[in-house]
């Protein structure tokens, strides 16, 4: 194929009203997700009010979501495989439709035809001399929509950043394309607590120099990061990042040099921060962009060692089961990448698998280590997969442990006011010794 100069690719865009025509009723279509959310296409395709029966299938969305309103369902009904503050209250009122699943097991539901997709809409980085776009900020899942949708239909932006990976798409694969030149959403930093600010202590204190790290965006992932300045060699494997990396980096803490699988390289699925952070993945060879079946096959996460795995939860009960994708019945997230790394960090040589959270919620009235999981709440990650968990009291490892010893654990790293009740409860349970 010649290359395409940017007069004549040009010449190609539609507006997104004649982008999204090509819709039609009955299609199951797949939405690229986070900072690449394609907010113009899904802004022209609310404004479709002749179709009907068409399956929205995405992880979780940035930016406006013009379809996640009631008078959108009928016609444009919302599958999320992970979710957020957009789609919530939609899949919780019976509005859209949320399926659990692994991380790493959602492009297998496109690849294998499970979910046969009739479309992708997806936002690019503009083509190089070479004719390729690329999937820019977020690969996970739209890796595999991409591949195998009959049809894709893309945002090509300015603005979104070039990735290296297994990112590139041919600009002769799309379809149909609009242009724009806009920026992408962001994730504000979160201001440390004491809260937080005591179990990102707790958690640092568990990283050792040579560990590659997993962990995700919030007040704890970045209270971790800030604490790891005086490491040495650490690396990164992880299904996501945001900005607290870059200084790592700049500072030579993060160098990736020990790592197994993609040594020298940062290896994530998609990035979600502010303009700094895109700037830095922008063109830069030393951060390689796979699928989420790449970045969270426990196959390769164990190879790397000392692998440290650092995830959050809702709730956690005295036998150590994990909720992280629900409050009760209601749907708050997704099963995502936890169980993926967890086991993975588990079978590293020298890894530690951790589940750190505030040992309160609701301004503290409530405890997040209980007895039993509220009714409907999700096992994310089972009692045998839990090893180290950490609260602002502390930091205590639960593998190999007996249900008292696990009780008596948690309860010493439990907020004090609810110390008593929780072992009280463990007499009852027949479970204190």
């Amino acid at each position: 194929m010649p290359p395409f100069s940017p007069t004549h690719w040009q010449t190609h865009a539609e507006t997104p009203d004649d982008v999204v025509a090509r819709l039609k009723s009955g299609m199951n279509v797949f939405i690229h997700g986070a900072a690449a959310t394609p907010t113009p296409l899904l802004e022209a395709l609310a404004r479709r009010s002749d179709l009907e029966n068409v399956r929205l299938w995405h992880l979780h969305l940035e930016g406006p979501v013009p379809f996640a309103d009631p008078a959108h369902a009928a016609h444009l009904r919302s599958v999320s495989l992970f979710t957020g503050p957009s789609l919530r209250s939609m899949v919780n009122e019976g509005h859209a439709d949320f399926v659990p699943v692994f991380l790493s097991d959602i492009p297998s539901l496109f690849t294998s035809g499970q979910v046969r997709l009739d479309a992708a809409i997806v936002q690019l980085s503009p083509p190089d001399r070479h004719g390729l776009c690329t999937l820019g900020t977020s690969i996970d899942a739209a890796r595999a929509a991409v591949d195998t949708a009959g049809i894709v239909l893309a945002e090509i932006n300015a603005a979104m950043p070039r990735t290296h990976g297994h990112s590139a798409v041919p600009l002769a694969s799309v379809t149909a394309f609009c242009t724009t030149d806009r920026p992408l959403p962001t994730r504000p930093a979160h201001p440390p607590s004491a809260v937080t600010s005591a179990i990102g202590e707790q958690v640092a204190n568990l990283v050792e120099d040579g560990a590659c790290l997993q962990l995700g965006i919030g007040a704890i992932p970045d209270a971790v990061l800030s604490r790891l300045g005086n490491r040495h060699d650490l690396g990164i494997h992880t299904e996501m990042f945001s900005d607290n990396v870059v200084p790592l980096v700049e500072g030579g803490v993060i160098t990736n040099r020990l790592k197994t699988i993609h040594p020298g390289r940062i290896v994530t699925s998609f990035v979600a921060g502010s303009p700094r952070l895109f700037e830095f993945v922008n063109d830069n060879p030393l951060v390689e962009f796979h699928p989420c079946d790449r970045t969270n096959d426990t196959l390769a996460i164990r190879k790397n060692d000392r692998t440290t795995a650092i995830n959050s939860a809702l709730q956690i009960d005295l036998t150590g089961q994990v909720c992280a994708d629900s409050i009760g019945h209601a749907i708050h997230s997704g099963i995502g990448g936890q169980m993926d790394f967890m086991r993975g960090a588990a079978m590293s040589r020298g890894g530690k698998p951790i589940i750190a959270l505030p040992a309160t919620a609701a301004g503290g009235t409530i405890s997040r280590i209980v007895s039993e999981l509220n009714p409907g709440a999700g096992v994310v990650t089972t009692r045998g997969h839990v090893h180290w968990v950490v609260t602002e009291y502390g930091a205590v490892n639960l593998h190999g442990r007996t249900l008292s010893e696990r009780g008596q654990l948690l309860i010493s790293i439990a907020h004090p006011d609810f110390r008593a009740d929780l072992t009280d409860r463990l007499r009852q349970l027949k479970r204190f010794v």
